[in-house]
């Protein structure tokens, strides 16, 4: 047992070291080595190389894949496509779940694109989940410096014990920390890869106030350069596939080097429109492991002033994959 533990650490060591130099020093899967349909029927298209694949939303139904293990821990990445033109009410999900195992305390690490009406712009939504603690939410959300619709774009998680990072265009955006105040929220066990299409009309632009508009439809995204290195779980016994996986170097990890720390400030700084930690119509008080940054406040206050000044206004706020 100590032996397992010991490859593990190196494991996770050499996940967060392949991260600085990012998928170049990954292999990509095609989609079938890594993916099966999860629904949608014909909504569901493999093109022709293998490697890449549609999903698609029309007033029949949407579409999704999901991968065929279980993953405790690892780097997960695609690049992403995302539908044009009149978008609003439409979600595009890739996360990590394991709701169809843990009905009642399911975990789950998000990012979710949310569509927009014409002349607007693309969001996208991180949040996480953990031992189905879903009456906290812990969401940001975001602008994006490109136009998602135009071109393919990576998205990547990475998923530590300790350590929860996205990744968009190899760039961080979001660092979570497991700490104890945070307690069991913070997911902890093995997960599936997931990617889906779906109607969101009743929250996910403007608080539902546009619909998806099945006159736009078909709405397509398209996937391709799918990275799923991560520690393999066996779904009924729980146990690990990676006993016999050899490190490919020794080196420990540091974590976010300061040029990607950076970065990461800099995206916030310019693109963060929304965080649960500042959310004061949610949370008179924030969750405990916020860490409340005064310049962030007043960036976020600035941006909405009823959401993150105090306001006694209150919006509700739906949030839920369907």
């Amino acid at each position: 047992m100590v032996n397992y533990y010991m490859f593990f650490f190196i494991f996770l060591s050499c996940i967060l070291v392949l991260v600085s130099g990012f998928s170049r020093n990954l292999p990509i899967l095609a989609f079938d080595e890594g993916y099966s349909h999860l629904f949608g029927d014909n909504n569901l298209m493999i093109l022709k190389d293998g490697k890449s694949v549609h999903i698609s939303l029309d007033k029949r139904t949407g579409a999704g894949f999901v991968s065929q293990d279980l993953y405790f821990h690892g780097f997960f990445s695609a690049s992403i496509k995302l539908p044009a033109d009149y978008t609003a009410g439409v979600v595009v999900a890739f996360y990590m779940s394991n709701g169809d195992m843990f009905e009642k305390n399911h975990d789950e690490i998000d990012f979710e694109f949310l569509g927009n009406i014409r002349g607007k712009d693309w969001r996208i939504q991180t949040n996480i989940y953990g031992n189905g603690s879903t009456s906290v939410g812990r969401e940001e959300r975001y602008g994006l410096w490109f136009d998602p619709s135009e071109d393919f774009h990576q998205y990547s998680i990475l998923w530590t014990e300790n350590l929860i990072i996205f990744y968009v265009d190899n760039v961080p955006i979001r660092e979570i920390k497991r700490t104890k105040a945070m307690g069991g929220d913070f997911p902890s066990k093995p997960m599936s890869l997931i990617a889906t299409i779906w109607d969101g009309s009743n929250w996910a632009t403007n608080g539902g106030k546009y619909k998806v508009n099945y006159k736009y439809a078909p709405y397509i995204a398209e996937f391709s350069d799918f990275l799923l290195h991560g520690c393999a779980v066996d779904p009924i016994e729980l146990s690990s596939k990676c006993d016999n996986a050899t490190p490919k170097t020794p080196s420990i990890p540091t974590g976010i080097t300061l040029d990607q720390r950076r970065k990461m400030e800099n995206f916030r700084k310019k693109q963060m429109q929304y965080s649960y930690c500042y959310d004061k119509t949610r949370y008179k008080v924030p969750p405990p492991e916020c860490v409340i940054d005064p310049k962030e406040a007043e960036r976020l206050r600035a941006f909405d002033p009823v959401t993150f000044g105090g306001s006694h206004h209150h919006h509700g706020k739906q949030h839920r994959r369907s």
